[in-house]
């Protein structure tokens, strides 16, 4: 083989290389930071990771939301009408966030199967709903809302 033709030979050997190192890297970044959407049943099933973050959504329950304490931490249950899960969050809630209403939080499960939420998200205006939590509603149907 001439010295040329090896020359090139290791040239695009290196780029597929160095190409294929750098599609690895950005396919695990997107790994890291993809968050599934899990509804309160799909928590309560078992289908929720127990270690990873995920997204959870559903609505507040009313007279559920309690602050054990002088601090920051708030406790509510969350529910899609057919189960509910119990959500501690630590930090100052929305604006617009209240019983009643539709809501997704970022966080991950505890031992104890209690959502520990790191963000709230509320809906903006009192016609919107989240597509997630719309769509896991849709799919429940006797509400279970304490009153």
């Amino acid at each position: 083989m001439k010295p040329a033709r090896k020359q090139r030979l290791i040239l695009i050997a290196l780029m597929v290389i160095g190409a294929s190192i750098a599609t690895a890297f950005a396919l695990k970044s997107f790994n890291d930071n993809l968050m599934y959407f899990f509804s309160t049943t799909d928590v309560v099933e078992g289908k929720a990771p127990k270690s990873a973050l995920f997204r959870l959504g559903g609505m507040v329950i009313k007279g559920s939301v309690e602050r054990p304490d002088d601090g920051m931490m708030v406790r509510f249950k969350l529910t899609d009408f057919s189960k509910e899960v119990t959500v501690e969050y630590t930090g100052i809630l929305p604006d617009l966030f209240r019983e009643g209403q539709g809501i997704v939080a970022h966080g991950k499960l505890n031992e104890q199967g209690v959502f520990i939420a790191e963000e709230v998200l509320a809906k903006h205006d009192e016609n919107y709903m989240p597509p997630e939590v719309k769509a896991s509603l849709k799919n429940q149907t006797e509400p279970v809302i304490a009153k």
